[in-house]
């Protein structure tokens, strides 16, 4: 049977490190403060969807991984 979740029941490997990078952020960046720049990007996201990506419970699609990358100042892959 196929599972869409890591062994950890993560729906994604990246919102750890989302987490991370927005909190090291000067001055820090909070969820909300991420999503309003996710969606000054033409992402459609808001500070609850934020929230769910970094706790591991949301999906993320390939769309929304290359614009957190570009909002967050890193390669998309330093994401996975």
């Amino acid at each position: 049977m196929y599972k869409n979740h890591g062994p950890d029941g993560r729906y994604n490997l990246c919102g750890g490190k989302v987490a991370e990078l927005r909190k090291a952020r000067e001055p820090k960046l909070s969820q909300r403060g991420l999503a309003d720049l996710l969606q000054l990007a033409g992402l459609d996201l808001d500070k609850n969807a934020v929230q769910r990506i970094e706790s591991g419970q949301r999906f993320v699609t390939d769309i929304e991984l290359k614009v957190l990358a570009r909002v967050l100042n890193v390669p998309a892959d330093s994401l996975l």
